[in-house]
């Protein structure tokens, strides 16, 4: 149901202290519901009697200063405060009474038996005990003040209480649940970053003041973040001067290979063709890595000058449908609604066209490339759909990368060279565009460009 880390921890640690504070206030009124003085008096009912015919045989014996000592050491070592009443019902051992004792000995004197009385704001026991000369004492104690019971706090009070509580417990476990996924929240984000090709993105400042094993996932996504950018800056260098450094023994080659069909005969003229051929198809691959190693160290498009898509569009489509139908195809624009944006007309010509002209190589001969250009509130669609035997799923995302080709029909016996895709999307991302290809319903591939408009 929930898909947040931070809301499962949240939740659960919230949950479980709401359990434990009720199972808690069931397992006090459980124990509760019986008062505790009564309990007191049960656990102690035999010793205490025992402990009152000892105390009445020394008052009768010793007299009142004997039995008022033993009484203070009964208050000392126990803290019950002991008073006793007569046959008369007067107070013998000159302590003061509790309030409601002498209501308390009258009930006594008159059942003939223990008593108990709780207020809930203390307690009273009256005991009692008849002397061996055959008179009647009455003894009052009153046990230590004991908490309120649970069940005895108004209902209000404990409502208020129990919310409080847990209320304090969910502000804690959100705290907590924050403070457990806040890294994990910016660990994703630069994740996000660098999957997105920002190979720039770091979280060890982020998570520096942590001591934790998430601070060293944080270390250890830097070194990994650091090292593939190593990596990928090292390869664009590569190929920049590979293609420089090639670029000057091609151009000797052409200027080489004209001198040959100079001289050469008739004979050898298939074959100087042919090295022509390769020449041309290597002059291209230099310049699509030339502009593939441009458009990897720029970071926006070099110009913001007004670009009518339309026009463009509509350009790019009339010169492919004429290249295209000398191979039995043709290039078709179903719809061009009116696009206006800013940006450079030299990079997306190229992006565009590389889509277009990759539809043509794999789309069947009798078929036509279908183009469209839409535009909704703020930003313009343009999808370019070919009739060829499509792409397999698990590698939709990755035609976009230098190189690549799928091992069927796209291969080089196609005359692709797997960098004009790639020169789109960098091209389209420089223009704050996306680009996405998916598997047409009905068959072929279906290329989508997104560019955001200006008016």
């Amino acid at each position: 149901m929930f898909r947040s880390l931070f809301l499962k921890i949240f939740l659960w640690f919230w949950l479980t202290i709401g359990v434990l504070i009720a199972v808690s206030v069931l397992v006090i009124i459980s124990t509760e519901s019986e008062p505790l003085t009564q309990r007191w008096m049960d656990l102690r009912e035999n010793a205490i009697t025992v402990y009152l015919q000892t105390a009445i045989e020394l008052y009768e014996n010793e007299g009142r200063d004997k039995f008022r000592e033993l009484l203070l050491r009964l208050s000392r070592n126990t803290n019950v405060q002991v008073v006793v009443y007569d046959d008369l019902q007067h107070e013998i051992t000159g302590f003061a009474p509790p309030p409601n004792a002498l209501k308390l000995v009258t009930m006594v004197s008159s059942q003939r038996r223990t008593m108990m009385e709780n207020d809930g704001q203390g307690a009273l026991t009256a005991h009692l005990v008849t002397s061996i000369s055959g008179k009647n004492y009455v003894f009052v104690a009153q046990p230590p003040k004991l908490p309120l019971v649970f069940f005895r706090v108004p209902f209000g009070v404990r409502l208020a209480r129990g919310l409080a509580i847990f209320g304090m417990a969910g502000l804690l476990c959100f705290l907590l649940a924050r403070y457990l996924t806040a890294p994990v929240g910016k660990l994703r984000e630069a994740t996000r970053r660098l999957a997105n090709g920002d190979l720039s993105a770091r979280v060890g400042a982020k998570l520096e003041k942590r001591r934790d094993e998430l601070m060293e996932l944080g270390q250890d996504f830097d070194a990994m973040a650091e090292r593939i950018e190593g990596l990928m800056n090292a390869q664009k260098r590569l190929l920049s001067d590979i293609s420089h450094e090639l670029r000057s023994p091609l151009t000797r080659l052409s200027v080489a290979l004209e001198l040959a069909r100079q001289r050469a005969g008739a004979e050898a003229m298939p074959m100087l063709n042919r090295i022509g051929h390769e020449s041309e198809r290597l002059n291209e691959l230099i310049g699509q890595l030339l502009a593939l190693s441009k458009l990897e160290s720029q970071q926006s498009a070099t110009s913001n000058a007004p670009v009518h898509l339309t026009n463009l569009v509509r350009e790019i489509v009339a010169d492919a449908d004429f290249e295209a139908r000398s191979n039995q195809r043709s290039v078709q624009l179903l719809q061009a609604d009116d696009a206006q944006l800013g940006g450079s007309s030299e990079l997306l010509r190229r992006a565009i066209e590389n889509v277009v002209r990759n539809a043509i190589r794999y789309t069947p001969e009798g078929s036509a490339v279908e183009v469209r250009l839409q535009r909704s509130s703020n930003e313009a669609v343009i999808s370019v759909r070919d009739y060829g035997a499509g792409v397999p799923a698990e590698s939709l995302q990755q035609l976009f990368q230098p190189f690549y080709r799928v091992a069927d029909a796209r291969d080089r016996q196609t005359g692709g060279i797997g960098l004009g895709l790639a020169i789109t999307e960098r091209a389209i991302k420089l223009h704050n565009g996306s680009v996405k290809a998916e598997n047409a319903a009905g068959g072929g591939l279906l290329i989508e460009i997104r560019l955001p408009l200006v008016g």
